[in-house]
């Protein structure tokens, strides 16, 4: 079959990449792991299944290529069992099965989990590996011991190197021993490309829409279809108990109307999450505020602040320009901080200094 390196080549000579001296260093790494899972495994009563190839721990600034990278490759693993899946969303699917799981009656829920996960694939491939959440980080260890044991391979993009996950979270010194076993079973490998392509697809370009009309949302679905490419698909967070739902998501990419957001209950931590858990958020539908959606407005200050302050790219449609959205009843002053803050978003290099959620 072709390797990544020939393919990779021949996008570079149609034009539809440009050549990327950091993108070029990791290609190895991928066909190293493609050519051995391609190997046919020999099967007999007394043979040894051969052992895996390390894994690949592929980390850098957001936007530099590593989800394309880890996309192509994937889709050039011919018919070896593969998966590649949001890191959040497989996390859901195990605290899911792990529920299932404890109906049964077993004493230990990650061992049947883990089970059926190594039956269907020798390849697990995750886009943005993050612990932000205490119970995903009490889980993860064990679950992913469970996985290598059963030879599944694990590749897995990131914007933080090993050792910051998880930062300063409670008891991290229980999730400890999982970034050693990173280390000992995937190669770490840092992206450290120059260049943001996404900011770069970006820039001159507007991502502040108003007012909300049939004009403003064919470009906001037009934005939409020019970085993530495909309809994205729903996200469920969890939150100290709590669900914060985004219906479109992808690579890193979110997509939700003002009332899913900001109209529910939600509070700092949720958003605190949601910053921590997407790149480029695409907010719809922003409405005039005042004294009638004190509540929302509240919220959606909140929202901008912790977007803000982790560099997260904000594109939306919305009733008016920042500095008419709020004019009127309690709040309308403190709202000119977040519509400076609306202001300096839409700037072209915005969240060129974030280098990690």
């Amino acid at each position: 079959m072709t390797s990544l390196r020939h393919t990779f080549d021949r996008l570079i000579a149609e034009g539809s990449l440009r050549r990327d001296p950091a993108q070029d260093a990791v290609l190895p790494e991928f066909d190293r792991i493609r050519e051995a899972l391609l190997q046919p495994v020999k099967r007999g009563l007394f043979r040894k299944a051969p052992e895996p190839p390390k894994g690949l721990y592929l980390w850098g600034g957001v936007g530099r290529g590593k989800s394309m990278l880890m996309d192509m490759f994937v889709e050039h693993m011919g018919d070896v069992p593969a998966r590649r899946v949001h890191f959040h969303a497989f996390m859901q699917e195990i605290h899911s099965a792990m529920h299932e799981a404890r109906k049964t009656g077993v004493d230990d829920a990650i061992a049947p989990v883990a089970a059926d996960v190594s039956a269907k694939v020798r390849l697990l491939a995750f886009d943005e590996m993050q612990i932000t959440d205490i119970t995903d980080a009490m889980i993860v260890g064990r679950l992913f011991e469970k996985l290598f044991a059963d030879g599944v391979v694990v590749v897995t993009t990131s914007n933080r190197v090993p050792d910051d996950l998880y930062k300063d979270g409670l008891n991290r010194n229980l999730f400890e021993p999982f970034i050693e076993l990173i280390k000992e079973r995937m190669v770490v490998h840092e992206l450290s490309s120059p260049t943001d392509y996404r900011q770069d697809r970006l820039a001159g370009e507007d991502v502040f829409f108003f007012p909300v009309n049939a004009t403003s949302r064919a470009a906001m679905d037009a934005v939409w279809n020019d970085l993530a490419g495909q309809p994205g698909a729903p996200l469920t967070l969890h939150v100290k108990g709590r669900e914060v739902f985004i219906p479109a998501f992808h690579n890193g990419m979110a997509r939700a109307k003002f009332h899913a957001l900001c109209g529910q209950p939600l509070g700092a931590a949720d958003y605190l999450a949601l910053a921590q858990a997407v790149r480029v958020l695409m907010l719809d539908d922003i409405p005039c505020l005042g004294r009638d959606n004190f509540n929302e407005a509240k919220r959606f200050v909140i929202l901008i602040d912790a977007l803000y302050e982790a560099r997260v790219r904000l594109i939306c449609s919305a009733a008016a320009k920042p500095e008419m959205l709020y004019l009127e009843g309690e709040g309308a002053f403190e709202f000119e901080r977040t519509a400076s803050r609306l202001r300096e978003m839409q700037a072209a290099d915005w969240g060129q200094l974030s280098e990690a959620p």
